[in-house]
């Protein structure tokens, strides 16, 4: 089989095996968009919580919005407690018309871990299993039975002493997933050393083909995602940081796996299609919010240009879109 090519999520048809993985604080509607421009193929919400939807907070409620080019989305969810994420996977089929829901059983961070969600749910194979169950049904059973795709993400482990990938694949397997992705650092690593691409070919192996398997990790340019399909045979990546101020990373490594070659973007594309997620952010929130927002984006849009350090000195300050237009002058000429 191709490099490249159509996967199936449950009943989801998708034309492509390159996605946007759910991004805390920043894989919102107005970069989601971008990325599903420049090629995605598939795109996640970044993380809702489960309790601060059955809360009914409203500010929640408008992080699963969808872009107004997706085709197909999946809303991410994470809880630590079955009938909160059973409660809540409701609410996301109320609130939304998305095409697929997913369990993060991967966060490793501190404040998600206290509540018994994310990671905890790898090195809890069996808690694990009963919210991917409650979830499953209350999204209406499995596809083949008319229901709405679940998928999860999970670890390797929690710690090297703990590495508890396959009881957590298999525990999702049981509950009636439809695709499982691994990002494979432990809890303990968070987001540093390198992920262990060797722990994502025996998930493979694993699997054997029952449902789809997707790797995260260390997807950093085209290459990369080249790589990790050869050395893997994952069924599609999830860029991450990779595509942070890089939204381009998806045609790029669509280009690399048709044809053996990509061109890269030219500087003034690039800063064009951060004001398009400007635009897009100021209307879905409000000036004030999208242009402190879009500090931390438009630096990472700056990155490798010439001049970049320059530029990025002068984001840091900017509070509205003049700022940024004057900022850019020279580049959108």
């Amino acid at each position: 089989m191709a490099l490249y090519h159509p996967v199936k999520i449950g009943n989801i048809e998708l034309k492509g095996n390159l996605f946007l993985a759910p991004v805390a604080g920043y894989s919102d509607s107005a970069f989601r968009s971008v990325c599903i421009e420049n090629g995605a193929c598939f795109t996640y919400t970044e993380m809702v919580s489960a309790e601060a939807l059955v809360r009914k907070n409203i500010k929640t409620e408008t992080l699963m919005a969808r872009a107004f080019n997706e085709k197909a989305y999946a809303v991410q969810i994470f809880g630590g407690e079955c009938d909160s994420m059973k409660e809540a996977t409701h609410i996301v089929l109320e609130k939304t018309n998305c095409e697929c829901i997913d369990i993060n059983c991967g966060c490793p961070v501190a404040k998600i871990v206290k509540s018994g969600a994310g990671s905890v749910l790898t090195k809890e194979p069996e808690l694990l299993y009963k919210i991917a169950k409650a979830v499953v049904e209350a999204a209406g059973g499995e596809p083949k039975d008319g229901g709405v795709p679940v998928t999860v993400k999970i670890r390797s482990g929690w710690d090297k002493k703990s590495i508890t990938w396959k009881e957590a694949a298999q525990a999702a397997l049981d509950a009636g997933v439809s695709a499982i992705t691994i990002h494979p650092r432990t809890r303990a690593q968070g987001y540093e050393g390198l992920s262990d691409w060797g722990i994502m070919k025996e998930l493979v192996e694993f699997i054997d083909g029952r449902i789809p398997v997707f790797g995260s990790g260390d997807l950093f340019k085209p290459e990369d995602a080249k790589r990790m399909l050869e050395q893997t045979g994952v069924d599609g990546v999830m860029f991450a940081r990779g595509a942070m101020g890089n939204p381009f990373i998806f045609k790029d490594a669509t280009s690399l796996l048709t044809t053996g070659e990509y061109e890269p973007v030219p500087v003034e594309y690039r800063i064009k299609t951060g004001f398009a997620e400007l635009e897009r952010l100021v209307k879905e929130t409000n000036e004030k919010h999208a242009c402190m927002e879009m500090r931390k984006r438009f630096a990472a849009y700056s990155k490798g240009i010439q001049n970049g350090a320059a530029l990025r000195a002068q984001i840091v300050h900017a509070s509205t879109v003049k700022d940024y237009t004057d900022i850019f002058s020279s580049l959108l000429k």
